[in-house]
């Protein structure tokens, strides 16, 4: 017996759903907090949180982020 038509377009719409769903567990386990610092002149710096600098950063912005709140 010759599989349904729309078989074809489930298996396809299913595969799909299986690969962005692989593709975002995998992204979930190495994504790891960071800040993105603005230099004048143009420049950008990444300050990874497990350095001293990134968690004294994350530290002032959790208290700005709880000043706003308590306002």
């Amino acid at each position: 017996m010759p599989p349904k038509p729309h078989r074809a377009l489930i298996d396809r719409v299913s595969g799909y759903a299986d690969e962005a769903g692989a593709f975002l567990r995998r992204r979930r386990t190495t994504r790891r907090p960071f800040a993105r610092v603005h230099v004048p002149g143009g420049r950008i710096d990444a300050v990874d949180a497990d350095t001293e600098a990134g968690r004294e950063l994350f530290l002032a912005a959790s208290r700005v982020l709880d000043a706003a709140a308590a306002r």
